[in-house]
């Protein structure tokens, strides 16, 4: 059993760290855990965002087919809505009750296909993310080094080149030197330097032109006579505008574009931090980049790099910014890639076993050994009672009525009050503006689909739905990907359990292969994959391959056409492991007396020299430890869940948590 934590408001969270591809949830936020810039907070836009699909490359014939990437990921820079309509109704209700009780409309692991386990083990209870410190990430990059925290200090830079020692600086004197410097530097505001030309020829002036160009970038020049004589004026190109941003003037050719850091994070998901540090930086969050989205309650560490700031610049938010520390910086000319690291590395805490020392042995030996079914976690499928799946499966029907009805009705379960107006108005009088107007935020998707609705009308609802961010959109139809494959997995485990059999799909050099009987006594279940539907994917040749086809047909889709006649919404597919075997497995059972201590030595508390944890042997709590490596696109909550064998659904913990309190 697997049970969470309330502590004055509902400490409920299944937000549990997937990688790159999981959707953030929004939580209710935590009684006596601090929160950084409260002011910049209700400023910022979450968004969610998330890799690229890349195309396919040919199929080479035969049984055989070239594998998409994780159809989760999208373009790079793109930023997204938050998901109000997905996960957002349960924060801010205003009590626990509220939450949970809306919760129970929610969905269960059984609902999205989430059936089957791997191992034999007895399960046990357990309590996680009792405090957020229970939860720590490490993103592991593409050379498979764990990103760490562990120096805080500004890099010192090899000393750019004098002036005097470029070429072209032979045709300034020194005092020129000197007061172009001062210009470039904005020491002279507004003025400018004018250079005689004594000895006038048009090759005389192109050198001076180039070399002022050349040798102190910001500056422009041009040609004037004054009293009979001919100078070469030095100026500002963009005048008191550039007094703004001097470094777009000033960035050393030696130094890479992009300065790289390590960002560690308390209690923020990835995009909120992007967007907090941009306000302090007075920047867009498009100047920055990373490999992969990190959850909000959880504490994570992860590489960022940031277009032309430097290392100094940034260092200096360590003395501003709470549940933020930025350091070991390092300049590269390349930015980084979403979907380019290697994976994740998890420190768990699950604190108040039941389980004796040997169900815990089991349980984590299973893990280390055999691994977990890969399954698409309950992020995925949203929090409310109509699941994004819902919607993704009317959108590929092209039902647009449908996928409206699912956004807009009113739902069972408690939500925020503008949130039930709204729909209670949209339901009376199907009327987009009058439905607008009870919506104070605008920005949730629903209040985007309905912006869109009165602008072009009921008779153009897919000019409506685009009003919704893309990356948003296309969650949807992800989501029902996400459920289907879970559907078929669970069939396919049923069917023939951890062994690999004639008709399963194997990759080999990244290309999906039909599996013969004799081919399939030589690989196993760690090697076989799963189609996520799609046009360019091919199907296993056994029964539950065959599934596939019944099961689309149910939902009046057709396997041999899934292409969308909006090309945003065909669907490539993909290929997934069924397995996942996570590495560097490692585990300790904790005694401890003082349910608030933190058992996890942080990097930050590292860097401070705090002393590690000390924990009671004969302490009345018993805690699991567990460490673990992931790759990208598998999620933590499912590794959780074959350890603890228990449904890890919020209204699952929702409702046992009630039970609990009672």
């Amino acid at each position: 059993m697997l049970t969470y934590s309330f502590t004055c408001h509902l400490l409920l969270t299944l937000s549990l760290c997937p990688m790159a591809d999981a959707e953030p949830m929004l939580v209710p936020s935590p009684g006596g855990e601090k929160r950084a810039c409260p002011a910049l907070e209700d400023e910022v836009a979450h968004s969610t965002k998330r890799p690229r699909v890349q195309k396919d490359e040919n199929n080479k014939g035969g049984h055989s087919h070239k594998p998409a990437q994780d159809e989760a990921e999208e373009p790079e820079g793109e930023e997204t809505e938050p998901l109000e309509e997905e996960d957002g109704e349960g924060a801010g209700l205003g009590s626990g009750e509220a939450f949970a009780e809306m919760m129970k409309h929610g969905l269960t692991e059984l609902d999205v296909g989430i059936l089957k386990f791997v191992s034999e083990h007895k399960g046990f209870s357990g309590i996680l993310k009792e405090r957020y410190s229970d939860f720590v990430v490490h993103e592991v990059n593409k050379e498979g080094k764990t990103v760490q925290l562990d120096d805080l200090s500004v890099p010192e830079e090899a000393e750019e080149a004098s002036v005097a020692e470029q070429p072209g600086s032979e045709v300034f004197t020194e005092e020129q030197k000197h007061q172009l410097e001062q210009l470039q530097l904005f020491k002279k505001k507004e003025g400018n330097v004018s250079i005689e030309m004594a000895d006038d020829t048009k090759e005389k002036r192109t050198l001076v032109h180039k070399a002022v160009k050349t040798l102190y970038p910001g500056l422009e020049t041009k040609t004037e006579e004054q009293e009979g004589k001919k100078f070469i004026v030095a100026y500002h190109a963009a005048g008191q505008k550039a007094l703004a941003a001097p470094r777009k003037h000033s960035w050393p050719k030696s130094r890479g574009a992009f300065c790289h850091f390590v960002l560690y994070k308390e209690n923020k998901d990835t995009m909120e931090a992007i967007n907090v540090l941009s306000k302090f930086l007075r920047m867009r969050p498009n100047v920055f980049s990373y490999m992969g989205t990190k959850d909000k309650r959880a504490i994570t560490v992860q590489e960022i790099a940031v277009l032309k700031v430097t290392a100094e610049r940034l260092s200096h938010l360590n003395k501003c910014l709470n549940n933020f520390k930025l350091g070991n910086f390092c300049y590269k000319k390349h930015p980084l890639k979403l979907g380019e690291l290697r994976g994740n590395h998890f420190t768990v805490v699950i604190r108040n076993i039941t389980g004796t020392d040997d169900q815990v042995q089991q349980a984590m030996t299973s893990l280390r050994e055999t691994g977990f079914i890969n399954y698409y976690g309950m992020q995925r499928f949203g929090t409310t009672a109509v699941p994004t799946h819902q919607v993704g499966k009317a959108i590929l029907q092209d039902n647009w009525n449908e996928v409206i009805d699912l956004i807009l009705k009113p739902r069972p379960g408690a939500e925020k009050g503008y949130l039930v107006k709204c729909r209670e108005e949209w339901a009376q009088s199907q009327d987009p503006e009058a439905a607008l107007k009870k919506l104070p935020v605008k920005r949730c998707v629903e209040g985007q689909l309905l912006r869109g609705l009165s602008m072009y009308g009921k008779k153009n609802i897919i000019t409506a739905f685009a009003m919704i961010p893309r990356n948003n959109r296309l969650m949807y139809i992800h989501s029902y990907q996400s459920f289907m494959w879970n559907t078929m997995v669970s069939r396919r485990i049923e069917a023939f359990g951890l062994k690999a059999v004639e008709g399963d799909l194997v990759l080999r050099g990244g290309t999906a292969f039909v599996l013969s009987a004799a081919e399939a006594e030589t690989h196993s279940i760690q090697d076989v994959v799963m189609p996520l539907p799609g046009f360019d994917v091919i199907y296993p040749t056994h029964h539950v391959g065959k599934g596939y086809r019944e099961k689309l047909s149910t939902d009046n889709l057709d396997i041999d056409n899934m292409r969308h006649r909006v090309r945003d919404y065909s669907l490539a597919g993909a290929y997934r492991r069924i397995l996942i075997k996570p590495s560097d497995v490692s585990w300790e059972v904790i005694n401890y007396d003082d349910p608030r201590i933190s058992l996890v030595h942080t990097d930050v508390e590292k860097l401070e020299d705090q002393p590690p944890p000390v924990f009671n042997k004969e302490g009345k709590y018993r805690a699991l430890r567990m460490e673990f490596s992931l790759p990208p696109s598998t999620y933590a909550t499912m590794a959780i869940r074959e350890v603890l064998k228990m449904d890890t659904s919020i209204k699952n913990q929702t409702q046992l948590n009630t039970i609990w309190l009672n």
